[in-house]
């Protein structure tokens, strides 16, 4: 493959990842704006934004682009504070689990690597 072949597939990529991430958002925006006039609680509500982030993930990793784990990570988190709450758990770890994730983040986000 030539160079200008390989630029063009890395920038059709690159191009179609915007794309499904610019879907996922309008979803997410979407159900967040049915959930709350539907007062559908925050159970329901997690759980929606949970399956929107990983089918992102999933539509991703089906057109051939790597997978995000921060995404794959959150959803699983929305997903399971989602089940979690319907079974009126009085403890869950769900909250702990979001509040050292956060941490996380914000030690090692300097450290990171830039994006384009």
């Amino acid at each position: 493959m030539a160079a200008g072949d390989r630029n063009q597939t890395v920038a059709n990529k690159r191009a179609l990842g915007k794309k499904l991430e610019a879907v996922g958002w309008g979803l997410f925006f979407i159900w967040v704006g049915i959930a709350l006039i539907a007062n559908i609680g925050w159970g329901v509500g997690l759980l929606g934004a949970g399956i929107i982030i990983l089918g992102v993930q999933v539509a991703r990793y089906l057109f051939g682009l790597n997978w995000e784990g921060f995404s794959v990570a959150v959803g699983l988190l929305f997903a399971l504070g989602g089940i979690w709450e319907p079974f009126n758990i009085q403890f869950s770890i769900v909250p702990i689990l979001a509040i050292v994730g956060g941490i996380i983040l914000l030690i090692f986000a300097p450290f990171g690597a830039s994006r384009d």
